[in-house]
């Protein structure tokens, strides 16, 4: 093992608690909400989607001046700043956008729905509360999910990405933490500089022990049989994973691999 690196331990972090009071969840995601802006996390998982929309095929009922709109799925949202941001970015390069978030929080589900009220714009957005491992991705053109990965086990994060795949027409935009020790010492000044929030200078340094290098990124997406897929580093320390269908891959050949 390299003097640098760090080995992977997963702790119980302090927002996954169903008893966290409502207030002290409030600020965490609020504070998540500082912290996703200055990653330019919606701006990265756009980028992906601009990559991979010249995909889409268009609907039977779609016409040129009635386009489909493109249907985004984003999974495990928390508060909805990342969703409704996405919409937005991506309402200004398409006619037509909807974005949906999903979470298991109903408190979180809450706030993100007052978030997406104060920000009109060309997209629509809605959310709903939803359990990814309990009940598969809705279908969608793409899926994208971020921050919630390192969250999981290896077996429970290749079956979110197997759901995510099976469910999009176009692709899959997976945005997570790359566990290192600059990471961790970004994570650590971060969430002391950007919040008082308690919860998130607890969680902040657990999520980077509890992510992954981009070898065990790898090592999932091929579990996934998304053995296309690619992994680009981004600012700041993360790891956008990225994968597009191919014309003739079948949603049958996604599946869960032995590995």
């Amino acid at each position: 093992m390299s003097l640098w690196s760090i080995p992977r331990a997963r702790q119980a972090e302090l927002m996954d608690d169903p008893a966290l009071p409502a207030a002290e969840h409030m600020h965490a995601l609020d504070a998540l909400a500082r912290i996703n802006m200055l990653s330019l996390t919606a701006s990265q998982i756009t980028g992906a989607i601009d990559r991979m929309k010249h995909r889409r095929r268009p609907a039977p009922a779609e016409s040129r001046h009635e386009p489909r709109p493109l249907q985004v799925v984003d999974v495990a949202c928390g508060g909805g700043d990342v969703t409704v941001a996405l919409a937005h970015r991506l309402g200004r390069r398409l006619p037509a956008v909807h974005v949906t978030g999903l979470d298991i929080s109903p408190r979180a589900v809450a706030r993100a729905e007052r978030h997406s009220r104060r920000k009109p714009g060309r997209a629509t957005v809605s959310f709903g509360v939803h359990d990814i491992l309990a009940t598969d991705c809705p279908p969608c053109d793409v899926a994208t999910v971020s921050l919630f990965l390192h969250h999981l086990d290896d077996d429970d994060a290749v079956r979110v990405l197997v759901s995510l795949a099976r469910a999009a027409r176009i692709g899959i935009v997976a945005s997570d933490l790359l566990r290192n020790a600059t990471g961790l010492t970004l994570a650590v000044v971060g969430t002391a500089v950007l919040s008082r929030s308690r919860v998130a200078r607890v969680d902040g340094p657990l999520s980077v022990r509890a992510a992954r290098t981009p070898a065990e990124y790898r090592m999932l997406l091929d579990r996934a049989g998304l053995r296309e897929a690619t992994i680009h580093r981004a600012w700041p320390q993360r790891a956008i994973l990225v994968w597009t269908r191919t014309a003739d891959q079948p949603t049958a050949a996604i599946a869960e691999g032995t590995a």
